[in-house]
């Protein structure tokens, strides 16, 4: 009993000790998490998020419910299957990660929010443009009609 006691306790601390051991679901007080560091991962590559989003865009979800759920219990999201294909992420096509649905999100709002930002700019840009057509010509000028179209003086006024 006490050596099994031991060999966990000995474990347990070689854990904490290990990085490396920390990249496995965490249960804590607030639910899970994955401890995803530059000391638990590889290399981080870049992802377009544009690319990402269009994906999503195309992904199936739907409602359904496990086999052992209750009749009455529904859940939403896409079948691992089609998430599998969709971004290859993961280790197999049966499970989908909280990471990696997490990691989807985060870079499909930071797509959208420069797609807003983009948008929000051209808007801009085009009330400043219909702004200047709506001003009303300057009087005296070419513009308005009071000047020579060849920037001569204006014409003398017929009575």
């Amino acid at each position: 009993m006490i050596a099994t006691w031991w060999r966990a306790a000995r474990r347990a601390r070689a854990a904490r000790r290990d990085p490396l051991t920390q990249a496995q679901i965490l249960a804590g007080p607030a639910g899970l998490a994955s401890a995803a560091t530059a000391a638990t991962t590889g290399p981080a590559e870049a992802v377009n998020g544009y690319q990402v989003l269009e994906e999503v865009l195309r992904l199936p979800v739907s409602t359904w419910r496990y086999h052992w759920d209750p009749p009455d219990v529904r859940h939403l999201g896409p079948m691992a299957q089609d998430w599998h294909a969709a971004f290859g992420l993961g280790d197999n096509d049966v499970t989908i990660s909280a990471t990696d649905t997490n990691g989807v999100a985060l870079v499909c709002i930071q797509a959208l929010h420069r797609r807003i930002e983009d948008l929000t700019a051209q808007v801009e840009t085009l009330r400043e443009q219909v702004a200047r057509l709506d001003r009303p010509p300057l009087a005296g000028t070419a513009e308005g009609g009071h000047g020579r179209k060849d920037g001569g003086p204006p014409d003398p006024v017929h009575r």
